[in-house]
């Protein structure tokens, strides 16, 4: 698997760690993204919107606030979150523990 850490995610703080659970290849042109990610303690993943594709966040572990369209929103482990093409959402980690979810992106 491929691990990359972004610094200031889509203007987030600190930074958030990607790994990465399938490639390019293994998404086939359907999907965008699949990856198991983690917010520190004090890291967020800025607000950005999708466009042509939706995503999905399952929270494994961890508590943040999800900003679902401008909407804030607290999440927890067994949350779920849509985000469909035209909207936006970002995350911040709230807890003092990692915050770690899946995400998927599907493409349209």
């Amino acid at each position: 698997m491929k691990t990359e850490k972004i610094e200031n995610m889509c203007g987030g703080a600190g930074h958030v760690i990607i790994r990465h659970i399938l490639g390019g290849k293994e998404l086939n042109g359907k999907c965008g993204l699949y990856a198991e990610v983690v917010i520190e303690p004090g890291c967020s993943l800025g607000y950005h919107e999708h466009h042509g594709e939706s995503e999905t966040y399952y929270i494994l572990s961890g508590t943040g606030s999800y900003d679902d369209n401008g909407v804030p929103r607290p999440v927890k482990a067994g949350d779920v979150t849509f985000t469909p093409s035209g909207k936006g959402h970002g995350l911040a980690n709230t807890g003092d523990d990692d915050l770690v979810f899946m995400a998927l992106i599907i493409l349209d």
